[in-house]
């Protein structure tokens, strides 16, 4: 029970820092939404969802290698972080340059033609993203959930202050007369750019912090090192490939999938604009998910070597879904406040209704990240590959298939399907090579109860606001009440466990 104490007290950490971080950057959608046209918040969604997909060629699963290979008991910490930053950075350099010269070709291949300058900012962001990358990661093996959290707040604050002095303040002060028009080359008529070039500046400016506090690396490329670390990480490559495919395909493919004028008034990029904000709504969930990822991925590997480890693991995925089976709950049934709250103009309420499923495939996901912990420690990391390619494939078919039929819900449910499919697979192969005592019953169970609570909350509701707002919650209230009778043998002992 220390032991999810400990865990529990890392993710809290990694929590705070990115509710906090996400919280800011969440605001972002409200000067979007407000101060940019759909078209520019369609072109947002469509090359962000690139820059995901061009991340994991850019980091080939040496993130989950570097934890791997630094906990052995035959290597140095140091020497593999050595190896494998001095690998990622000359890698990056090359995949970096590459992008940057083929920028206008990208440009009129996905229908931004005269905007090669946006994928050559592209292409240094996936840079700098890659580089920083494995010293991020020496910050969570050593432990340093504070400094993590500084930098990653630091990144966050630099990102949101840029997006307010060019989206915002700018425009204001040459409206006032304050500077001239066309101040240092600015142009009103940007959007997207402005977003790029924001994001492109915060990344800059952090790398020597990181770099500092990680330790700088001295240049060493070892073979004896790098080439089982290589042949670890290649199935984790193809695995983040069909993996990033399931998490961005519905938002990559969504405005050439979607017929013209299947939302009366908005165009193919609008409707992704509008389907791209409300996708973000679903951002609570993921980052929850990403500060767990963040302190449960050392955990694990510290932990493999632990004979109880089975029975941890299993404890620690049914607090990850009770949890968060309640806060998809919280989100859905607030969504009649939370959603016009956050998208400022008229027009993207219309999403809001896919949300409840979005929350319940990122948190399929996270049940996934916890499953998958079997082949990562008995190194059967190709059955990673094969899980998520048959994935990305549901994801395909589902978009291909459903968006033109039923729009921005066709393009949710490619989210649900894919994380269905690939939870399932990865549960059974997992229960043969490396078995936990899972909860199994129960766990899907609350899933399904809560999935169930979230909708039917959602689309409650009276002519009165305020009794609507009592009666929605009240489906959250019975799931805290059913959690409360179920689990109170573990809470008590969790909550009076010394250490």
């Amino acid at each position: 029970m220390s032991n999810l104490k400990k865990l529990a007290g890392q993710t809290a950490i990694y929590g705070l820092s990115s509710i906090l971080g996400r919280s800011i950057n969440f605001l972002l959608i409200i000067v979007y939404t407000a101060y940019l046209s759909k078209n520019a918040l369609g072109a947002f969604t469509g090359i962000y969802a690139l820059i995901g997909f061009l991340n994991i060629i850019f980091t080939y699963g040496m993130e989950t290698s570097f934890f791997r290979f630094a906990t052995g008991k035959n290597l140095d910490p140091k020497r593999v972080y050595n190896n494998a930053q001095s690998l990622l950075v000359g890698t990056s350099l090359v995949l970096g340059t590459g992008i940057y010269l083929l920028a206008p070709q990208l440009a009129n291949w996905m229908d931004y033609p005269g905007q090669a300058y946006l994928f050559r900012w592209m292409a240094l962001i996936l840079t700098f993203d890659a580089v920083l990358a494995i010293p991020f990661a020496k910050l969570r093996l050593d432990n340093k959930a504070l400094t993590f959290a500084a930098a990653k707040l630091t990144n966050i604050t630099l990102n949101v202050g840029f997006n307010l002095l060019l989206i915002i303040a700018i425009p204001m002060w040459i409206d006032q007369g304050v500077i001239a028009e066309g101040f240092w080359g600015y142009r009103s008529d940007w959007g997207v750019e402005y977003i790029l070039l924001a994001n492109l500046l915060a990344n800059g400016l952090i790398i020597p912090f990181v770099w500092w506090k990680a330790g700088f690396f001295s240049p060493k490329l070892e073979k004896s090192i790098l080439q089982p670390m290589w042949k670890y990480a290649l199935p984790l490559l193809f695995m983040g490939l069909a993996g990033v495919t399931n998490e961005l395909v519905s938002r990559l493919l969504f405005e050439y999938i979607l017929p013209e004028n299947f939302y009366p008034g908005l165009s193919s990029r609008d409707a992704a604009g509008v389907f791209g904000a409300n996708f973000k709504l679903a951002i609570l969930m993921n980052l929850v998910i990403q500060a767990f990822k963040y302190a449960a991925e050392p955990f694990f590997f510290r932990e493999s070597g632990n004979k109880n480890s089975p029975e941890l693991y299993a404890r620690v995925m049914h607090a990850f879904i009770i949890f968060c089976s309640l806060l998809m709950i919280a989100i859905s049934v607030n969504l009649e406040w939370m959603g016009p709250l956050f998208l400022r103009s008229e027009g993207y309420a219309e999403g809001l209704y896919i949300v409840p499923v979005l929350l319940m495939g990122y948190l399929l996901l996270g049940v996934y990240f916890n499953l998958s912990i079997w082949f990562k420690i008995t190194d059967k990391t190709q059955y990673s590959f094969w899980i998520t390619f048959i994935g990305a494939l549901v994801s395909i078919v589902v978009v291909i298939l459903l968006v033109p039929i039923y729009g921005f819900m066709g393009a949710a449910l490619s989210t649900l399907a894919c994380y269905v499919v690939m939870s399932v697979i990865c549960f059974v192969f997992g229960q043969k090579f490396y078995p936990i005592p899972y909860q199994t019953g129960k766990d899907l169970a609350y899933l399904l109860i809560a999935f169930g609570l979230s909708y039917l909350g959602f689309w409650f509701s009276t002519e009165s606001e305020i009794l609507s707002f009592f009666l929605k919650n009240a489906f959250l209230i019975t799931f805290i009440i059913l959690i409360l009778v179920l689990e109170r043998k573990e809470l008590i002992r969790f909550l009076a466990k010394k250490g």
